[in-house]
Formats: C-alpha cells, sequence, structure tokens
C-alpha cells in the first residue's frame, strides 16, 4: 500500500498562514511549516544528560545523523499540543502536554540543497526523564538508535572547544533488539543546526535550572 502523503499548514516568514502544501512540496520549495520538539534531559547517572535519537537511514532529512530527542511535523490542522504525540509514537513514552517544559519558538533555515530547502517553526520543550535507556520504545521505521550525551560536554562541542565526546546508548538491530553501542561522535555526527539554535535550548536549560 502507497503511504499518504503528509500535508502540512504553510506561512511566510512572519508565520501568516498562507494555506496547505504536500511535505514534498514543502520541503522543495523551502516553504516555512511548524515542527514539535523535545528535548529530553536525564539526570540517571547523577548529571544533566541531553538525549539524542539517531535517525533512520532511509530519512528523508539528514539520515543517520544524531538529532533532537523528539521531533515530527504538525500536519495540517494540528495544534502543538497534539504534536506531543511524537513522545509516545518515536520513544514509546506517555506524557501529558501540560508535564512539558515550554521553551518557546525557534525559527530555523535548513538550506541542504538547491532542491531541499527546510523551513521550520520549532516549538521546543523539555522534559525529565530519569527512566534507563534501554527502557525506550523505539519506532523502528523513524528512529535507529537513542543515546546519552553531557549537556555541559555537548555545549563544549557546539562552541566547539572540543572536537569530539562520548555518547552512550543503545541502536536497533535487524529483530528491533537493543544492542548497546558507545562511540565517538564530532559535530558531522550531528543534524547541523545553527549554533543560535544551541544557544536559545542551553538558555532554556538554565533557566529551568536543568543544567548548570
Amino acid at each position: 500500500m502507497t503511504k499518504t502523503e503528509e500535508i502540512f499548514d504553510i506561512y511566510d516568514e512572519k508565520m501568516n498562514w498562507l494555506g496547505v502544501a504536500p511535505r514534498s512540496e514543502v520541503h522543495a520549495k523551502g516553504l516555512w511549516h511548524q515542527t514539535f520538539q523535545c528535548w529530553i534531559v536525564t539526570y540517571e547517572r547523577g548529571e544533566p544528560e541531553l538525549l539524542l535519537q539517531l535517525r533512520h537511514p532511509e530519512k528523508d532529512l539528514f539520515p543517520n545523523l544524531l538529532d533532537i530527542s523528539c521531533a515530527g511535523h504538525l500536519a495540517a490542522g494540528e495544534t502543538t499540543e497534539e504534536g506531543a504525540r511524537e513522545l509516545e509514537e518515536e520513544l514509546g513514552l506517555k506524557v501529558a502536554f501540560n508535564q512539558l517544559l515550554p521553551c518557546g519558538m525557534f525559527a530555523e533555515e535548513d538550506l541542504i540543497s538547491e532542491k531541499l530547502i527546510d523551513r521550520e517553526f520549532c516549538h521546543m520543550f523539555l522534559y525529565r526523564c530519569d527512566q534507563v535507556l534501554s527502557a525506550y520504545t523505539l519506532q523502528a521505521d523513524e528512529v535507529s538508535g537513542i543515546f546519552a550525551v553531557s549537556a555541559a560536554q555537548l555545549e563544549r562541542l557546539i562552541r566547539q572547544e572540543t572536537n569530539q565526546l562520548t555518547v552512550r546508548g543503545y541502536v536497533l538491530d535487524a529483530d528491533g533488539q537493543n544492542i548497546e553501542k558507545n562511540m565517538q561522535i564530532g559535530l558531522n555526527d550531528m543534524v547541523p543546526h545553527p549554533a543560535a539554535y544551541f544557544e536559545f535550548l542551553f538558555g532554556k536549560l538554565r533557566e529551568y535550572r536543568l543544567m548548570a
């Protein structure tokens, strides 16, 4: 069965609604649209760590790269609150929307190629969850693994004060089982969000006193 293409609300750069368009057209023309994004903070090991998901190799945007703990596009007519469904879909977390810490909206442009432009109004949230990494239930066709990284070390990497850091976590094997894997990563292993995006994130982490 052919998968029905997603339809998104589209906007101008000032977030005035313009209509709707299919996902392929949105990314081909660089039309502004909305996403839900949630960064998970864990104190499982006593210090603040952020969770990174490993994007599936067949994703149209940034396959095989580490990214936001949980994120997804908002379909046409869908609210930000409804977008929180992504937490259960991608990670198996049942979380009430009012448990999320709102960070506000960040407008992001990623000019990937002449034929692939991503312009998103990112509605960002934080959520603290201290369960062990192996307890997450990953959506196999979207997420290939999950890793934890020191928030302080990630900030140093983003600011290019270090070239590499260690992440610990799991990847899914062909049978959907978690295989433990620790590895060294650099900026090239992550989705290239602008530095301003991460400064916004770290500012919110400190505002909510989730990191020093």
